[in-house]
């Protein structure tokens, strides 16, 4: 597996966000995650977007960071929020959602951010253990969809003792 940073326009950025929606879709049963986001808000040093390609130089994972500060959506001045992490069904239980996280968390703790937080949803378990595992905690909901019931959000400290 080779790791690249692309733009979070790159035609297989829109190929696998394409995809994600789709899954998100139907696990909740409504249009996907309509969090507004634009690809500038990837561009270094205030965020970054990365795609995992298979031997085959197929895309097969995605994720990126974005800058955040204290906001009427609950963020926290220093925030790196984490999105669009998705592994294709074909390249999971590989561990590439674990180097993606891994290279995101060490790029946003480059960058100064001291937070990284998440939000993602009760219907993905998957991603739920990724993240404890990955020693996130659960913390106070923000973001788009701070009010929902199915929202569950993370945050990992990124600088002294939290950090890696």
């Amino acid at each position: 597996m080779n790791i690249h940073v692309r733009a979070f326009d790159h035609p297989d950025a829109v190929e696998l966000n394409d995809r994600v929606q789709l899954e998100y879709a139907e696990r909740y049963g409504d249009e996907g995650d309509v969090t507004p986001l634009d690809a500038t808000m990837f561009d270094p040093p205030h965020g970054l977007y990365l795609i995992a390609y298979d031997a085959s130089d197929q895309p097969v994972a995605t994720g990126g960071w974005r800058s955040q500060e204290r906001n009427e959506e609950g963020y926290s001045d220093g925030d790196a929020e984490l999105k669009r992490m998705y592994v294709i069904p074909e390249g999971r239980g590989q561990g590439l959602a674990r180097r993606i996280l891994a290279a995101l968390e060490a790029d946003a703790r480059a960058a100064g951010r001291t937070r990284m937080v998440l939000e993602t949803g009760d219907r993905q378990p998957e991603a739920i253990a990724l993240y404890l595992s990955s020693g996130y905690t659960p913390c106070e909901k923000f973001g788009h969809y701070r009010t929902y019931e199915s929202s569950r959000c993370y945050a990992k400290p990124l600088q002294g003792n939290g950090g890696l």
